[in-house]
C-alpha cells in the first residue's frame, strides 16, 4: 500500500509477520523452497494454483472442525444475545409500569437492564476471545501455516 503526501511519497508497507517466518529450530531456506542441509526437510512441493491449494485446504476436515467449533458458539451466543437486547426493546416499549418500577433511589428496572446490556456485550466478547483462543486458534494457525508452505513459491 502506497500512501502520497505532497512532493515526496512515503511507501507504508502492511506485511504479514507470519507469511516468511520460520518454525523455531529450522534451518534457512536453501534458495530452492526447501530446507538448508542442516535443518529438517522442506515443506512439500505442489503443482497447484493457489486457488487450487486454498480449496484443498476449505474442503479439508481440519478446516471443517475449526468452521464447526466457531459455529458451536458463536450461533447459539448470537441468537441468546439478540434475543435478550430484543426483550429489552419490547418491554421498554411495552412494559412500562415494569420498567419504571424503581430498584434503588433513581435507579429503576429500565436502567438495570440498559447497563445490563453493557455488561453483556463485555461478557460476550470475554467468551468469544476466550473460546477462540482456546478452542480454534491453535488448529487455525495450523492450517495457515499448512496452506502458506503450500503456496510459498507460487506467484499470485
Amino acid at each position: 500500500m502506497e500512501k502520497e503526501a505532497g512532493p515526496k511519497v512515503a511507501a507504508v508497507r502492511l506485511d504479514d509477520p507470519w507469511y516468511d517466518a520460520l518454525a523455531p529450530g529450522w534451518g534457512d531456506l536453501d534458495g530452492t523452497g526447501g530446507i538448508a542441509p542442516d535443518g529438517p526437510p522442506g515443506p512439500p512441493q505442489h503443482n497447484h494454483s493457489a486457488a487450487d491449494i486454498y480449496l484443498e485446504v476449505q474442503q479439508s476436515a481440519a478446516f471443517r472442525e475449526v468452521r464447526r467449533r466457531y459455529r458451536r458458539f458463536v450461533v447459539p451466543a448470537a441468537a441468546a444475545f439478540l434475543l435478550w437486547y430484543f426483550a429489552y426493546v419490547v418491554a421498554a416499549i411495552t412494559a412500562h409500569d415494569l420498567m419504571a418500577r424503581p430498584v434503588a433511589g433513581a435507579l429503576n428496572v429500565a436502567m438495570v437492564a440498559g447497563l445490563g446490556q453493557f455488561v453483556t456485550t463485555f461478557l460476550l466478547t470475554w467468551a468469544y476471545a476466550r473460546h477462540a483462543r482456546l478452542c480454534r486458534d491453535r488448529d487455525a494457525l495450523e492450517l495457515r501455516w499448512d496452506t502458506q508452505e503450500m503456496t510459498r513459491g507460487i506467484d499470485r
